[in-house]
């Protein structure tokens, strides 16, 4: 049986000033998670890890407002939000991109958290299985090793919506992709890939959607910026 480790990631989005930061590090770092050690360096414990939050399909040059993934290497960024639903819609990126996109970070060293969902319109269809299938599909046909890769199954309808998919709904998309995984990319992979859920998640819903056994953790948007983070952080462990 395979024990996936627990991942949560933190979106900050578009927020942050220099005290806001420094104020959310403190927190993060004073805050009671389980870690391997309690070292700090530069503003945060070394068992917290960054990301950004996108990068270029390739090669740096001429491509004013972007940041390549051999940038982000060369800053010692290990991690690359890919595929968010705010960058599908608001700067139409399309499957084809994002399956891009994550290919390259991927040769450049980068681990990618990437992002698939449905709108509310798709689930009413009851499209939910077939559109996260084709997002992950785009991929599937791009890159052939998914040891450094989280998916983040995340409801376009719940982000930052305040509205949040039931631990049944969440459970059962989560359960569906790790079958299409099993079918067209391999069990071992399957039996491996954190599926981590986002969505308008807090400390009052996040024990009840982590407790379900295809969900291996979040990433989470306006939470990761208050205090009720650490309780997400955490989640898994009040299961026991």
């Amino acid at each position: 049986m395979c024990s996936r480790k627990f991942f949560v990631g933190g979106n900050w989005k578009c927020n942050g000033t220099v005290d806001e930061v420094k104020k959310i590090c403190c927190m993060l770092n004073n805050g009671e998670v389980p870690c391997p050690n309690h070292i700090v360096k530069s503003m945060l414990r070394t068992d917290f890890q960054v990301a950004a939050q996108n990068c270029w399909k390739g090669k740096g040059g001429a491509f004013t407002g972007e940041i390549s993934a051999e940038m982000l290497a060369n800053l010692h960024v290990p991690w690359v939000i890919l595929g968010h639903s705010e960058r599908r819609q608001l700067c139409g990126e399309t499957d084809a991109i994002v399956a891009e996109k994550t290919a390259y970070a991927l040769d450049n060293g980068l681990k990618v958290c990437l992002c698939v969902g449905e709108t509310l319109e798709e689930r009413e269809r009851n499209e939910t299985g077939a559109v996260v299938a084709r997002q992950t599909a785009a991929v599937a046909s791009k890159i052939c090793c998914w040891a450094n890769v989280v998916i983040a199954y995340e409801p376009i309808w719940a982000i930052g919506t305040g509205k949040v998919a039931t631990p049944q709904q969440a459970q059962e998309v989560h359960y569906n992709l790790r079958k299409w995984l099993d079918c067209y990319v391999s069990p071992h992979v399957a039996m491996n890939m954190r599926i981590i859920y986002g969505g308008s998640v807090t400390a009052a819903n996040c024990k009840e959607i982590g407790a379900n056994p295809d969900v291996d953790g979040f990433l989470v948007g306006g939470a990761s910026l208050k205090e009720d983070f650490i309780a997400i952080l955490n989640a898994r462990n009040y299961q026991h």
